[in-house]
Protein backbone atom coordinates (compact mmCIF):
# COMPACT_ATOMS: atom_id res chain seq x y z
CA UNK A 1 0.00 0.00 0.00
CA UNK A 2 1.09 3.57 -0.64
CA UNK A 3 -0.42 6.94 0.23
CA UNK A 4 -2.23 8.82 -2.59
CA UNK A 5 -0.08 11.11 -4.74
CA UNK A 6 -2.18 14.15 -3.84
CA UNK A 7 -1.55 13.55 -0.14
CA UNK A 8 2.18 13.16 -0.83
CA UNK A 9 2.20 16.50 -2.71
CA UNK A 10 0.42 18.19 0.19
CA UNK A 11 3.00 16.76 2.57
CA UNK A 12 5.85 18.11 0.46
CA UNK A 13 4.22 21.55 0.37
CA UNK A 14 3.60 21.59 4.13
CA UNK A 15 7.23 20.76 4.96
CA UNK A 16 8.82 22.97 2.26
CA UNK A 17 9.62 25.89 4.64
CA UNK A 18 11.87 23.71 6.81
CA UNK A 19 15.49 22.56 6.34
CA UNK A 20 14.73 19.12 4.95
CA UNK A 21 15.34 17.38 1.65
CA UNK A 22 13.87 14.58 -0.44
CA UNK A 23 10.72 12.56 0.12
CA UNK A 24 10.34 8.87 0.94
CA UNK A 25 7.06 6.96 0.82
CA UNK A 26 6.17 4.38 3.42
CA UNK A 27 5.63 0.94 1.98
CA UNK A 28 4.44 -2.59 2.57
CA UNK A 29 1.31 -4.73 2.39
CA UNK A 30 -2.11 -3.38 3.34
CA UNK A 31 -2.52 -6.23 5.83
CA UNK A 32 0.97 -6.60 7.34
CA UNK A 33 2.07 -8.57 10.37
CA UNK A 34 3.00 -5.22 11.93
CA UNK A 35 3.62 -1.56 11.12
CA UNK A 36 6.99 -0.02 11.98
CA UNK A 37 7.07 3.74 12.60
CA UNK A 38 10.51 5.34 12.54
CA UNK A 39 11.76 8.89 12.81
CA UNK A 40 12.72 10.23 9.37
CA UNK A 41 14.75 9.10 6.35
CA UNK A 42 18.48 9.65 6.15
CA UNK A 43 20.86 10.30 3.28
CA UNK A 44 20.68 6.78 1.86
CA UNK A 45 16.89 6.67 1.90
CA UNK A 46 16.31 9.96 0.10
CA UNK A 47 18.53 8.77 -2.73
CA UNK A 48 16.97 5.34 -3.23
CA UNK A 49 13.44 6.19 -2.04
CA UNK A 50 13.16 3.13 0.23
CA UNK A 51 12.72 3.51 4.02
CA UNK A 52 15.30 1.96 6.35
CA UNK A 53 17.89 0.94 3.79
CA UNK A 54 20.88 2.71 5.31
CA UNK A 55 23.05 1.63 8.23
CA UNK A 56 20.14 1.62 10.70
CA UNK A 57 18.06 -0.24 8.15
CA UNK A 58 20.49 -3.17 8.16
CA UNK A 59 20.06 -3.46 11.93
CA UNK A 60 16.29 -3.24 11.56
CA UNK A 61 16.26 -6.07 9.04
CA UNK A 62 18.18 -8.20 11.55
CA UNK A 63 15.49 -7.42 14.15
CA UNK A 64 12.72 -8.36 11.71
CA UNK A 65 14.54 -11.61 10.95
CA UNK A 66 14.79 -12.28 14.68
CA UNK A 67 10.99 -12.10 14.82
CA UNK A 68 10.76 -14.74 12.10
CA UNK A 69 9.42 -12.25 9.58
CA UNK A 70 10.59 -10.77 6.28
CA UNK A 71 10.51 -7.19 5.05
CA UNK A 72 7.66 -8.11 2.68
CA UNK A 73 5.47 -8.94 5.68
CA UNK A 74 5.74 -5.58 7.42
CA UNK A 75 4.73 -2.01 6.60
CA UNK A 76 7.57 0.45 7.19
CA UNK A 77 7.06 4.18 7.53
CA UNK A 78 8.12 7.16 9.65
CA UNK A 79 6.79 10.27 11.35
CA UNK A 80 8.54 12.52 8.80
CA UNK A 81 9.16 11.56 5.16
CA UNK A 82 11.85 14.09 4.28
CA UNK A 83 15.39 14.11 5.64
CA UNK A 84 15.92 16.75 8.34
CA UNK A 85 19.49 18.02 8.11
CA UNK A 86 21.94 20.47 9.63
CA UNK A 87 25.08 21.87 8.09
CA UNK A 88 28.40 20.88 9.58
CA UNK A 89 32.05 20.53 8.65
CA UNK A 90 34.00 17.43 7.78
CA UNK A 91 37.76 17.14 7.48
CA UNK A 92 38.92 15.34 4.34
CA UNK A 93 41.96 13.05 4.16
CA UNK A 94 43.85 15.93 2.60
CA UNK A 95 43.14 18.02 5.69
CA UNK A 96 40.64 20.27 3.94
CA UNK A 97 37.46 21.25 5.78
CA UNK A 98 34.33 20.92 3.69
CA UNK A 99 30.70 21.64 4.54
CA UNK A 100 28.25 18.77 4.45
CA UNK A 101 24.75 17.88 5.61
CA UNK A 102 24.24 15.76 8.70
CA UNK A 103 21.09 14.01 9.89
CA UNK A 104 19.24 15.49 12.86
CA UNK A 105 15.99 14.64 14.69
CA UNK A 106 12.86 16.22 13.18
CA UNK A 107 11.31 19.18 15.00
CA UNK A 108 7.74 19.23 16.29
CA UNK A 109 6.74 21.51 13.38
CA UNK A 110 8.22 19.09 10.84
CA UNK A 111 6.41 16.18 12.50
CA UNK A 112 3.18 18.20 12.40
CA UNK A 113 3.71 18.99 8.70
CA UNK A 114 3.70 15.30 7.79
CA UNK A 115 1.11 14.21 10.38
CA UNK A 116 -1.66 13.75 7.77
CA UNK A 117 0.48 11.20 5.93
CA UNK A 118 0.96 8.99 8.97
CA UNK A 119 -2.70 9.48 9.93
CA UNK A 120 -3.71 8.08 6.54
CA UNK A 121 -1.48 5.04 6.95
CA UNK A 122 -2.66 4.34 10.51
CA UNK A 123 -6.27 4.40 9.25
CA UNK A 124 -5.80 2.41 6.04
CA UNK A 125 -3.03 -0.08 6.82
CA UNK A 126 -4.68 -2.87 8.77
CA UNK A 127 -1.80 -3.71 11.09
CA UNK A 128 -2.57 -5.74 14.23
CA UNK A 129 0.27 -3.99 16.07
CA UNK A 130 2.22 -0.75 15.57
CA UNK A 131 5.88 -0.84 16.61
CA UNK A 132 7.34 2.60 17.28
CA UNK A 133 11.12 2.91 16.90
CA UNK A 134 12.48 5.52 19.28
CA UNK A 135 10.91 8.53 20.98
CA UNK A 136 9.75 10.40 17.88
CA UNK A 137 7.26 7.79 16.67
CA UNK A 138 6.20 6.96 20.22
CA UNK A 139 5.42 10.56 21.20
CA UNK A 140 3.79 11.29 17.85
CA UNK A 141 1.27 8.48 18.29
CA UNK A 142 0.97 7.80 22.03
CA UNK A 143 1.45 11.32 23.40
CA UNK A 144 4.23 13.69 24.42
CA UNK A 145 4.23 12.35 27.99
CA UNK A 146 5.50 8.96 26.85
CA UNK A 147 9.23 8.17 27.04
CA UNK A 148 10.94 5.24 25.39
CA UNK A 149 13.03 4.58 28.50
CA UNK A 150 9.86 4.08 30.56
CA UNK A 151 7.66 2.02 28.27
CA UNK A 152 9.88 0.14 25.81
CA UNK A 153 9.07 -3.55 25.58
CA UNK A 154 5.49 -3.14 26.84
CA UNK A 155 2.24 -3.29 24.91
CA UNK A 156 0.17 -0.09 25.04
CA UNK A 157 -3.51 -0.30 24.13
CA UNK A 158 -4.88 3.19 23.62
CA UNK A 159 -6.08 5.79 21.11
CA UNK A 160 -3.45 7.52 18.97
CA UNK A 161 -3.01 11.16 18.09
CA UNK A 162 -4.22 12.44 14.74
CA UNK A 163 -4.45 15.88 13.20
CA UNK A 164 -7.86 17.60 13.05
CA UNK A 165 -9.10 20.19 10.56
CA UNK A 166 -7.67 22.97 12.77
CA UNK A 167 -4.16 21.50 12.58
CA UNK A 168 -4.27 20.33 16.19
CA UNK A 169 -3.72 16.85 17.56
CA UNK A 170 -6.78 15.01 18.85
CA UNK A 171 -7.26 11.41 20.01
CA UNK A 172 -8.80 8.78 17.77
CA UNK A 173 -11.97 7.06 18.90
CA UNK A 174 -10.38 3.69 18.10
CA UNK A 175 -7.77 2.06 20.28
CA UNK A 176 -4.57 0.65 18.80
CA UNK A 177 -1.95 -1.81 20.00
CA UNK A 178 1.35 0.07 20.21
CA UNK A 179 4.65 -1.57 21.08
CA UNK A 180 7.55 0.86 21.68
CA UNK A 181 11.19 -0.12 21.35
CA UNK A 182 14.44 1.72 20.72
CA UNK A 183 15.41 2.99 17.28
CA UNK A 184 17.94 0.64 15.65
CA UNK A 185 20.40 3.55 15.27
CA UNK A 186 20.54 3.86 19.07
CA UNK A 187 22.96 0.93 19.28
CA UNK A 188 25.55 2.93 17.31
CA UNK A 189 25.85 5.25 20.31
CA UNK A 190 25.11 2.78 23.10
CA UNK A 191 25.92 -0.81 22.20
CA UNK A 192 24.44 -2.11 25.45
CA UNK A 193 20.99 -1.25 24.10
CA UNK A 194 21.26 -4.19 21.70
CA UNK A 195 20.52 -6.63 24.53
CA UNK A 196 17.60 -4.44 25.60
CA UNK A 197 16.16 -4.43 22.08
CA UNK A 198 16.57 -8.21 21.80
CA UNK A 199 14.61 -8.59 25.05
CA UNK A 200 11.93 -6.23 23.68
CA UNK A 201 11.67 -8.37 20.55
CA UNK A 202 11.05 -11.47 22.65
CA UNK A 203 8.21 -9.59 24.36
CA UNK A 204 6.93 -8.46 20.97
CA UNK A 205 6.73 -12.07 19.78
CA UNK A 206 4.30 -12.80 22.62
CA UNK A 207 2.02 -9.99 21.40
CA UNK A 208 1.49 -11.74 18.08
CA UNK A 209 -0.39 -14.53 19.84
CA UNK A 210 -2.53 -12.28 22.06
Amino acid sequence: MRIPEELARQGQQRIAPYPVEGFVYGGGPKHPQMMLVGEAPGETEIHNGVPFTGRAGKELMAFIDRLGLTRDQVYITSAVRSRPYRWGEKKTRAGERVKRKYNRPPTSKEILAHAPLLDYEIEHVKAPIIVTLGNVGLKRLAGSDKKIGDCHGTLLIQPVQKLDENNHYVWTKEEYRIFPTYHPASIFYNRSLLDVIHHDLEELKKCFTK
